[in-house]
Order: C-alpha cells, then sequence, then structure tokens
C-alpha cells in the first residue's frame, strides 16, 4: 500500500519528508537515530520514530531520550496529519514554534525536560483536539494562554510559576499552591484551624473508607479487568486513543451471533470471524477462547499493546477491542485475500495465484515488516511465530506481517529473552527450541522457513507427509537439493516452470542465510531485504561460505539435521498455538 498521493506535489516529492528533513536538519544527534531518514525517499513512514496513519500521513513523531539538541524546525507545520509529538527528555533550546497551533488533529504535546525558551504559544489554544500538553522542566516565561486541555504542566518553569509569579498555577494543577506562614499570629492561626480541620477530617475519613470500600466491592463484582500498565508520563487516551472500543452487542451482531459460516480461521489463542459493523464496515473478528487459560489474558494484553504502538503498511492494524466480564475480542480490517497458507494452492483459470512475481513482492514486504519491528520500534518487537498462516494479503495481495499474540518486546539493550517454547514445529529456530532463548536471529529463521514455503508451495509441517515420509524436514530436504544443484525440483510444479532462474536461486540463497544453524551466522531482517532486493548478495554469500571451515561443520552440525533438533527436544507431538486466521 502506498502512501496517499496528496501528500505529493506535481513534482512528486513527498511534503512530509521535507518537512521531516527540516526537522532533522534543525537538530543535532550525537548518536544518529535520525540516521534512516532519507531526503530521497518518497515515503517515511518506515523511518525510526516515525509512525504513519493507514491511509499513510505521518501522526506521530517520537523522539524522547534521544540526546537530541539544537532546536525545533517550523516546518513542523507541514505534517498537517501529526496528532502526536513526543520529544521529552532531551536538550532542544529555542522558542516553541507557534505554527505548531495549525495542526489541528494534535492530541498529545510532551517537549517536558528540554530547555526550550520565551513564551508558551498562544495559538495553542487552538488545537480543539489537544488533550494533553507537558512543557514542564523549560526555561519558558510569559503568561499562561487560555488553552481547553486535559492535562497542562508547566511545573519547572520558575519564570511562569515561581513565586511572585501572576501566573493562576492553580488553574493548571488541581492542588493550590500553598506557602508556609511567615508571622507568629499567622502559626497560632494555623494552629486553631488545623485542630478544627483535624476533628472535620476524621468524620470525613469515614465516609472516605466506607465509598474505597464499596467502589472496590462493586468493582471485584463486575471483575473488570485493567490491561495496560499506564505508567507516569502515558495516559489512556493518549496511548490507546485511535482505538474503538466496541461493544459486545455490536460485534456479536455483525458475526451473526458468532455464526460458524462466519469462520475465517482458528488458532490456539481464539476465532477468527467476518463481521460486518452497522455502518457497513467489514472486518475481522478474533474472539479469544478462554481469556482466563494460562496465556490468554497475556495474549490479549499483548496484542493490544504492540500492534497499537507498531503501525506499518507491512502489519496488521489493530482497529479496536472490546472486553467484558466474561469476553475479550479484537477488531482488524478484513483481508480479502486470506493467509499466505490458505493461498499457495489456490488456482484462477488454471493458473495459481500466488505466480511468481506476488511471491517475491510478499517475501519483500513480509521482511519490510519484520524490519520494521526489529530496528525501527523501541523496544524492538520480536514476533516468534513468523509464517505463511500469520502473513496475510490485503486487495493488492500486498503482504501483512499478523498474529502478534506470541510477541515479546525487547530492549536494545538486551540480546535475547528467554520464554516458555511457543510456535509452530518446523518454523522454530532450533537454539529456541533447544534452550528458550529467542532473538530477533530466531525470527530471521521463520522468514527462512517462510521463503521456503513461497519456493515450493508447500506448508512446512506439511512436508514429507503425503508421501508417508517420516523424519524428512522441508529444510534439510532443500539444503540437499542446493548441494547437489537441483534448484527446479524444489519449485512448486503448480508454476509450473514459469518463474526466474536467477531469483530463484538467490532466494534459495538467502533462505539458507537466515536459517543457519548459528543465530549468529544468520543475516539481520535489513540485510535479508536488501539481498532480496539484489543488494549485497554475493559478498554475504561468499563470507558464509568462508565459515564453513571442516571445523565449523563439526560443530554446526551437532546434530547434523534441523529434524534431529526435532527428534532430541522434549516435544512429542507438532505444537501449533497460533493458527491462520
Amino acid at each position: 500500500m502506498e502512501s496517499s498521493s496528496a501528500t505529493l506535489s506535481p513534482a512528486g516529492i513527498n511534503y512530509e519528508v521535507v518537512a521531516l528533513m527540516e526537522i532533522k536538519k534543525a537538530l543535532h544527534d550525537p548518536y544518529h537515530v535520525l540516521d534512516n531518514w532519507d531526503v530521497n525517499s518518497v515515503d517515511p513512514c518506515s523511518w525510526r520514530m516515525v509512525t504513519c496513519s493507514f491511509d499513510g500521513y505521518v501522526s506521530a513523531l517520537a523522539l524522547p531520550s534521544q540526546n537530541l539538541s539544537g532546536t525545533l524546525s517550523p516546518g513542523i507545520s507541514n505534517l498537517t496529519n501529526l496528532q502526536s509529538v513526543l520529544l521529552q527528555n532531551n536538550a532542544i533550546y529555542g522558542h516553541i514554534p507557534d505554527v505548531i497551533g495549525k495542526l489541528q488533529k494534535l492530541q498529545t504535546i510532551d517537549l517536558s525536560n528540554n530547555k526550550f525558551e520565551g513564551e508558551i504559544p498562544t495559538s495553542f489554544g487552538d488545537l480543539k483536539n489537544l488533550n494533553y500538553l507537558d512543557v514542564s522542566y523549560n526555561n519558558l516565561s510569559g503568561t499562561l494562554p487560555k488553552i481547553s486541555v486535559r492535562a497542562f504542566k508547566v511545573l519547572g518553569n520558575p519564570l511562569i510559576c515561581g513565586q511572585g509569579s501572576e501566573n493562576n498555577c492553580s488553574a493548571v494543577y488541581p492542588e493550590p499552591l500553598s506557602f508556609p506562614p511567615d508571622s507568629l499570629t499567622d502559626q497560632l492561626g494555623a494552629a486553631r484551624k488545623s485542630r478544627r480541620v483535624v476533628v472535620a477530617s476524621f468524620g470525613a475519613a469515614f465516609f472516605v473508607i466506607v465509598a474505597m470500600a464499596l467502589l472496590l466491592w462493586w468493582r471485584y463484582r463486575h471483575n473488570q479487568q485493567i490491561f495496560f500498565d499506564v505508567n507516569d508520563h502515558c495516559y489512556p487516551e493518549v496511548c490507546l486513543g485511535h482505538l474503538k472500543r466496541y461493544t459486545f452487542k455490536e460485534l456479536r451482531s455483525a458475526t451473526d451471533h458468532f455464526s460458524s459460516k462466519r469462520i475465517l480461521g482458528k488458532g490456539g489463542f481464539g476465532v477468527v470471524y467476518k463481521a460486518c459493523l452497522n455502518n457497513g464496515t467489514v472486518v475481522a473478528v478474533k474472539r479469544l477462547n478462554d481469556y482466563n487459560a494460562v496465556g490468554g489474558e497475556n495474549q490479549f494484553q499483548t496484542e493490544v499493546e504492540l500492534i497499537s504502538l507498531a503501525v506499518h503498511r507491512n502489519l496488521l492494524r489493530l482497529l479496536g477491542f472490546c472486553s467484558t466480564e466474561s469476553e475479550r475480542l479484537l477488531v482488524y480490517p478484513y483481508m480479502p485475500n486470506g493467509s499466505v497458507a490458505s493461498r499457495l494452492k489456490d488456482r484462477i483459470y488454471g493458473r495459481p495465484v500466488l505466480d511468481w512475481p506476488r511471491r517475491k513482492n510478499i517475501a519483500q514486504g513480509t521482511a519490510r515488516g519484520l524490519v520494521y519491528l526489529h530496528e525501527q520500534c523501541d523496544p524492538k518487537i520480536i514476533h516468534r511465530d513468523v509464517k505463511a498462516a500469520n502473513i496475510l494479503l490485503d486487495e493488492e495481495f500486498e503482504a501483512v506481517v499478523g498474529d502478534f499474540g506470541l510477541a515479546k518486546l525487547l530492549n536494545h539493550r538486551d540480546s535475547h529473552v528467554t520464554t516458555a517454547v511457543r510456535g509452530t514445529i518446523g518454523h522454530i529456530a532450533p537454539e529456541y527450541l533447544s534452550t528458550g532463548q529467542s532473538s530477533e536471529k530466531t525470527d530471521v529463521f521463520g522468514f527462512g522457513i517462510l521463503l521456503l514455503e513461497l519456493i515450493t508451495g508447500q506448508k512446512a509441517m506439511d512436508f514429507g507427509r503425503g508421501a508417508n515420509q517420516k523424519g524428512i524436514v522441508m529444510l534439510d530436504w532443500v539444503r540437499k537439493l542446493h548441494q547437489e544443484g537441483k534448484l527446479n525440483l524444489m519449485v512448486d510444479k503448480d508454476l509450473k516452470n514459469n518463474f526466474d532462474r536467477i531469483e530463484l536461486e538467490e532466494m534459495v540463497k538467502v533462505t539458507l542465510l537466515c536459517t543457519h544453524f548459528s543465530p549468529s551466522h544468520r543475516p539481520k531482517m535489513s540485510e535479508a531485504l536488501r539481498m532480496l532486493e539484489g543488494d549485497g548478495l554475493a559478498e554475504k554469500w561468499e563470507a558464509s561460505q568462508k565459515l564453513e571451515t571442516p571445523r565449523n561443520r563439526a560443530f554446526e552440525q551437532t546434530p547434523q539435521r534441523y529434524s534431529d533438533y526435532i527428534e532430541e527436544s522434549s516435544l512429542v507431538e507438532p505444537m501449533e498455538l497460533s493458527g491462520p486466521r
């Protein structure tokens, strides 16, 4: 899905790219966090710290705690669809651009803990959708503008709220400002008042305790679950403001009371239904099987939190959710072409729906989505179940990475996370299967298996079953054919030789690099994407072959086959915790 052409000039220049480059130019970036902001790009949606809406416009600029200095460029006013600006905890100085008041869709502005000076722009009062403004701990001065906002923080600006200031800061903070009495008379008066207050407080405290007890009893009776961890700098309205909360009645009606005829797919945690909302919009509704079971509520929390933060054209977008006393449901856009797994064998007029060009495009689109999760999200996200069944296809057969139910957040300082092994046998990296340690290289392995599924037209789990070949795994078979130079034998027979031989060889090499037994020898997803696009494959492949000394092979091939890892693991039956949508 391409960005909307509304952002392009007649000469094909993306105004949002220009605006972001102006912002970058005005900032000093000592740790190069903005290095992938490229003026030659036609689309900024894959840039680090930039989030786009589903229609391809920049909706959020999030650069907190990046050691940035310099000034904030007025060019930000050209990001007309901006909803969130998060620049807190940097060292940005100068005046806050008055033109920010032109961004009518802004909901959140956090400029706290910087070195901004001058007055708070009066134009902020024109932002009708603004619900959170934090300019605390700067060097701002002047009077407070009239701003209609839920939360307005100015603490730490001594020239605004310091002693002797004419600003009514109690209008900003609910707690009234108080000063100690400066005379003995005032102290005695305060003491008399305090005794009266103490007496009155006992009565008030009694009623407060009763009220709190009633509130806790009511919440217990309704079994309300709080499924966000909201820290001091994050409000539900800010973090998930773009998500819609649906009623259970609305979704039940949209799915014909969850009719079996509406089922699109079933997985380990839930069933996905095709639904039609009251306004005629067709969506997909995922109904969790048993959210109180082990992993069920974690699944719900993970999907809501992660998918709401990760916005990219090749990632499944979460539209909304429903949380009731006994139900947890997620609402997604409807993918009219299903999943890669469901379309691999489909044919139209005798020809495969997924021809070779589409399969290559799906590989590249999936790679772009994973690059965003691994290298452009902070914290980065490990998917942990990359497979054909979890790659969905939109109306243009563009790949959309779905099912974040097994995903894990990973701090950029960490190299891996250790968890109970989850995923699908045949797709799980050997180190994850044997140790429980997953990293972004775990996803790289799964991506390599996905490439094999695209090449062969077979599901990794189903391979060999038809021929009753127990113990044979697709990866071992492909490695053997590559060594023997028989690549044509692995290509999906439905393609009837309608594929590019050079591209086939390149894709097989990328596959073998991605599925190397040693995680350290696998490429990053950004490297895999570049190789699929024809850049750097020869060098990477040559370097990998130099690593294959007899000593290394003896070490890496213990066990010698991927199937040996499966047989030697404690897993007796194939495990599939999140099946196709």
